[in-house]
Parts: structure tokens; C-alpha cells; sequence
């Protein structure tokens, strides 16, 4: 079927959206007769406008000052933004970090840009070009590059400061652009602020946090909404930017699941929330094997895949956690995914989509932020992937992910039991409750520190009523109602 409609983006950088702005843009295509939208990977909003009535649209976002991309424009700064405060806590990089690192950028950027926290794994460290990854060291990054068409990054060797990333992003982009040799640009001066490296970058074990429904945050609630289909009809966006504005949110975040997440809901508005949601039957609670996967953008052979491969799932009730899939239709795109589900080259040009046949890959310890694929099975049939990756996901289980973690904790515990001193036992007079103290003997009595009660002289008692040292009791030092001093 012929193309029908121009594919329009708009770029949310680091995936914040003002309610405002967005309200515009679904008037706009509300206008162009559009009826839903959907949310990017890199954290953007397409709409699909129908020819017939783009000239409309172009009009209103002109008289709204509303700009907007087609499918060829720039790329889009993504980040971890919207996991700040929520699933990323004590962290020196703060929400007004990245908005100063936003601001700072005169120009729309040429490749793909990542700005991320190390400590969280919301979002991609490594699916840009160019890769900036917060180090332990405050206001200093770690930089990885990664050319298009390419799937492997290099590490720049030196950290470099926050106030910097602007100016370093632009002279990369004209060098990678230029199609200079890694190794030539890795040796490139940089004037700027930067330090050595004293340690390497150390990424947490991948976790993927249930982004979706209410969820209690402080004296706060924030939301997550998910849609099987990836489509968010006008209507209900419309309806959900009008809350934002009438319960004084002044922003709300694209993630790169294609998912929204709206922060700071008071729990007196919760109730507008509840009301929309019901309005529109939007379900804000579905199964975590559904939230966990990376699905090409308006890609509905991958949606199609995606959808048989969960229902295999659900029937085999196969456990998911700690792993995330990508489906990847497209040959030599990037990845991001423990499980890597790969068309393979219709070498035949068939049409016939039984005839398909596909790679199932995985990565070195399941860790989805490398871009090493070991092979699993090759030539699979459609009908055959769910079986072949529910035993994958086994796989992962069985090498000791969670078993190790158990074992480390037993034998931390026994190694700490054995580690504890025995508690220090003195003797105390049942009658006036004096203390012999073995450490400390009595010298005024002429009994050396270190004489135990049991060598002590027999007709030694307590100096203060008398009382017999055999009639002392054991009792342990801090069972005392005080300190000895």
C-alpha cells in the first residue's frame, strides 16, 4: 500500500515534556484529523499525518510557534532524567544538573546523545553515538563513542567536567561525521577540564524497575503508563495534560520504554488521575514480561513478534526478571537486550512471511549495556522462538544469578559469626554488687591484672562489705547497669 501520511517527530530533550507545549501539538494534530500518537525509544513523540491534511497541521504548529521534525531530522538527547528521585536516589547528579546540561547545548545535536546516571538501568547507557555516563566523582563523566552502523563503543581515557559536554559533543560530531579513524580521534586534545581515570566504570547488575501504575513515593505518588499497542489516543493525552496544569505539574517524562511517567502527584489529586484513567480504559497494570522489551519504532512485525512470544510466556509462566529482550528486524541496528531476538536476511526477497527464519543471541552474563552477542539458535521458525527463549531465560537462572547471591549472603553470615569475639564475662558481689574484673585485677589488694577469679586467694573477698569472692556470680559486661570505668 501506497504511503498515506508524513511521519512527524517531535524531540523531547532528555525526555522531559511540558504539559503545556504538548497540549499544543495534540491540538495541532487533532486538527490534521489525527488520532493517536506514539512515544520513541529516544524519547520523542511521532504522529503519522495524513497528507491531505498536513498543510492544517504546518498552519497551526505555525501559529502555535510549535516546531516539528519529519522522519529525517535530528536526533534526539535521551537521558535518565526520568528516573531521578524515583528509581535513582543520592545522587550528586540532580534533576537541575541535567537541565543545566540541556541548556547548554546552542545546537540541535547531529548523532544520538546519552546523558545518564551510572547507578541506574532505566535507561541505555550505550545506545548513542556519543555516550555520556556520570562517574563516582561529582561533575565528572565517563565518555563512550560509538560511530553509526557500529554496535562496539570506545572509552575516551580521561574524565571529562559537566560544564564541558557541550563543547566536546560538537567537536566529536564534526570528527565522527568526518569519518575520522577511532584511533585518531581517541588521541585527540581536548581543551577543556578533565582528570585521569582512577577507575574503571562499574555497572550495576541489570534490574529493570516495574515502571508502571500508582506508585507511593514519600508523601507523593508518581505514575507510570504503558500501552500494549504503543498508541496513546489524542483524547487522553489532552485530558492528562490538562491535570498536569490544573494540579500544577510542571513537566512530565518520556522513557525509552515508550511509557510516560508523571512525578509528584499529590495523593488529593489522585483521585483526577483515577478519573481519567477510567474515562479513557487505560489499564496501568500489566504483567512485568510485557514491560521489558525494546521493540523498533513503528515497527508492527515487531509488535507482532513480541506479542506471540509473551503469550508463550504466559502459558509457560516463565520467569523474566533481571532480563530484557529486543527485537531486531533491522540488520546491523544497535541493540539493547539480554535476549536478542534477530530477523535473518530474506535472501530470497519472498514475501512469505512462514518462510521467515530468526537468530536468537544473548549477551556475556546477560548484561543488556554490551554490545557482544553470543549465538543461542539460528534458523528459527516464528512458532519456535517461545520455547527456544523461555529456555534461555532458564539458562540465566541456572548459572547461579540468584543462587550466588544466597550463597554469598550464608557464608557472609557464618564468616561474621565466626568473626565476633566472645562476650567478656566479670564477677559481680551478689550483696553490694562490686565487680571483679579479671583484665584488671585489684592492686590495691595485690591482685596482678590478668589473674583469673578461680587463682584468686581463698580468703579474698569483696573490699567494700566482705562478702566471700565464692560467692561472686558470673554476670556478662553488659548485662552491667554501667559501663566499668
Amino acid at each position: 500500500m501506497a504511503k498515506q501520511s508524513h511521519l512527524v517527530r517531535f524531540n523531547f530533550t532528555g525526555g522531559i515534556i511540558s504539559p503545556g507545549y504538548l497540549l499544543e501539538i495534540l491540538e495541532a494534530a487533532e486538527a490534521a484529523r489525527v488520532e493517536d500518537v506514539r512515544f520513541g525509544l529516544r524519547q520523542q513523540l511521532f504522529l503519522q499525518v495524513p497528507y491531505k491534511h498536513f498543510d492544517v497541521f504546518e498552519n497551526v504548529c505555525r501559529e502555535k510557534g510549535v516546531e516539528f521534525q519529519l522522519e529525517d531530522g535530528t536526533p534526539n538527547i535521551t537521558s535518565s532524567y526520568p528516573a531521578a528521585g524515583i528509581f535513582i536516589t543520592d545522587s550528586w547528579l540532580t534533576e537541575g544538573t541535567y537541565k543545566d546540561i540541556f541548556d547548554a547545548f546552542a545546537q540541535p545535536p547531529k548523532l544520538k546523545i546519552n546523558i545518564c546516571d551510572s547507578r541506574q538501568t532505566f535507561v541505555p547507557l550505550f545506545s548513542g553515538h556519543i555516550n555520556w555516563v556520570a562517574s563516582p566523582q561529582p561533575h565528572y563523566w565517563y565518555l563512550y563513542v560509538r560511530y553509526p552502523g557500529q554496535t562496539e563503543s570506545w572509552r575516551w581515557p580521561r574524565l571529562i567536567y559537566t560544564n564541558s559536554i557541550p563543547q566536546v559533543t560538537a567537536l566529536l560530531e564534526t570528527r565522527i561525521l568526518s569519518q575520522e579513524e577511532p584511533a585518531s580521534l581517541l588521541n585527540t586534545p581536548l581543551e577543556c577540564i578533565h582528570r585521569d581515570i582512577d577507575k574503571e566504570l562499574e555497572l550495576p547488575a541489570f534490574r529493570l524497575p516495574y515502571y508502571e501504575g500508582f506508585n507511593r513515593h514519600n508523601d507523593q505518588y508518581w505514575l507510570g503508563i504503558y500501552r500494549r499497542d504503543e498508541t496513546f489516543d489524542v483524547d487522553f493525552l489532552k485530558d492528562m495534560c490538562s491535570v498536569c496544569l490544573e494540579t500544577g505539574i510542571g513537566q512530565f517524562y518520556a522513557t525509552p520504554w515508550k511509557s510516560v511517567i508523571i512525578k509528584n502527584i499529590e495523593p488529593s489529586h489522585r483521585k483526577l488521575w483515577d478519573y481519567v484513567l477510567g474515562k479513557h480504559g487505560i489499564n496501568v497494570r500489566h504483567a512485568a514480561n510485557e514491560l521489558n522489551w525494546q521493540v523498533a519504532d513503528h515497527c508492527e512485525d515487531s509488535l507482532i513478534l513480541k506479542r506471540h512470544i509473551i503469550r508463550h510466556f504466559d502459558t509457560a509462566d516463565v520467569r523474566t526478571y533481571g532480563l530484557c529482550f529486543n527485537i531486531s528486524l533491522d540488520v546491523g541496528k544497535h541493540h539493547f537486550g539480554s535476549i536478542v531476538i534477530r530477523r535473518q536476511e530474506n535472501k530470497h526477497r519472498s514475501k512469505l512471511k512462514y518462510l521467515q527464519r530468526y537468530d536468537v543471541l544473548y549477551t556475556p552474563d546477560f548484561n543488556p549495556n554490551t554490545h557482544q552477542l553470543i549465538p543461542y539458535r539460528s534458523e528459527v521458525l516464528k512458532e519456535h522462538l517461545g520455547p527456544y527463549i523461555a529456555a534461555l531465560c532458564r539458562q540465566y537462572y541456572e548459572k547461579g544469578t540468584e543462587w550466588n547471591v544466597l550463597q554469598e549472603y550464608v557464608s557472609g553470615q557464618k564468616a561474621a559469626a565466626v568473626s565476633i569475639s566472645p562476650e567478656k564475662t566479670v564477677h559481680q558481689c551478689p550483696s553490694c554488687m562490686t565487680v571483679y574484673d579479671e583484665t584488671a585485677g585489684d592492686a590495691e589488694h595485690g591482685i596482678a591484672a590478668g589473674t583469673p577469679v578461680v587463682s584468686l586467694p581463698e580468703d579474698y573477698a569483696c573490699y567494700i562489705c566482705g562478702t566471700p569472692v565464692k560467692e561472686f556470680a558470673p554476670v556478662a559486661l553488659s548485662a552491667l547497669a554501667a559501663p566499668l570505668t
